[in-house]
């Protein structure tokens, strides 16, 4: 028998691959009857944080950010689905896997690229690749 998803997170990145991701992710959870929650991670610069120029780009990419999120949730919520949004700063591996663990996410689902056969080393570099590695809960990558 298949599990049954409760919690799904997407990492939403705002690209055309993502795309398919929150397809299969829509689907999903539609037939799990999962909540779903979008996570946007604004990747922060170390040792500037405190810089009021730096500061207020980071304000300007989370109010557009959001806006972007609500317009997604709002096609889950339109077919009755549970779903929010949130987004965090920090380092895109580290928020990601740690969000699924301290939420009690059962299924991470989230676009990735195929593995280059020429140069597969870099491949192991990549966002998609670490949090598959390191989540605690199954990770599906969306090439």
């Amino acid at each position: 028998m298949l599990p049954r998803f409760r919690h799904i997170l997407i990492p939403v990145d705002f690209t055309e691959k993502n795309r398919a991701a929150l397809e299969i992710a829509f689907e999903m959870s539609a037939h799990n009857r999962a909540r779903v929650t979008l996570l946007h991670v604004i990747e922060t610069l170390d040792g500037i944080d405190d810089d009021d120029d730096v500061q207020n780009l980071y304000d300007r990419l989370a109010v557009r950010a959001s806006s972007e999120l609500e317009s997604l949730v709002q096609r889950f919520s339109d077919s009755g689905q549970e779903a929010e949004y949130k987004v965090r700063y920090g380092k895109r591996v580290l928020e990601i896997v740690s969000y699924a663990a301290d939420r009690d996410v059962d299924l991470v689902v989230m676009s990735s690229h195929p593995v280059d056969r020429q140069h597969p080393v870099q491949s192991i570099a990549t966002v998609s690749y670490q949090v598959s590695l390191l989540c605690e809960c199954p990770v599906l990558l969306v090439k």
